[in-house]
Order: structure tokens, then sequence, then C-alpha cells
């Protein structure tokens, strides 16, 4: 069973049973592909926002939330991937 990077009804966790290579497992790669380089994007623009001094607190909580909603995803397709290595 593969966890996939996207939850269900109620924010449930969703699981694909196979091979790794059906459409459900192939539309999964690419989800966490887009989701890991989001999380990306927001280092770097979490690096620029915090070496501008003229960031607003406003602005800094809005980030702060993108990355938050980042770093679920990623912690998601952290634990998809270990469950699938063992």
């Amino acid at each position: 069973m593969r966890l996939l990077p996207w939850t269900g009804a109620e924010g449930k966790p969703c699981y694909v049973v196979g091979d790794g290579a059906g459409t459900v497992s192939r539309l999964a790669d690419t989800v966490e592909s887009v989701q890991l380089d989001m999380a990306d994007g927001l280092l770097d623009h979490a690096a620029d926002m915090l070496a501008d001094r003229r960031a607003t607190p406003a602005q800094l909580r809005f980030l702060l939330a993108r990355m938050s909603e980042a770093l679920t995803d990623v912690r998601r397709i952290a634990e998809s991937r270990g469950a699938r290595a063992r």
C-alpha cells in the first residue's frame, strides 16, 4: 500500500494498492514532485523575506502558513517513501 500525497474526505489519508506502475501511482509521483518544488520555492522566498527588514508581520504570517502547509506535504511524502522502502 502507498500513502498518497493528498487526503480524502475529512482530511483522512488516502492509499493505493498496486505495484507502483498504475495511473494513480504515476499521478501521485507527479503531485509529489510539484509539492516538493513548491516547498523548495517557499524556502527561497523565506530566505529573501527574512533578509528584508521591511517585511510586515502580515507577510511573514502568510509565508509561515504556506510553509506549514508545505511541511505537512513534505512529511506525508517522507512517510510514504519510508513505508515503501521497507
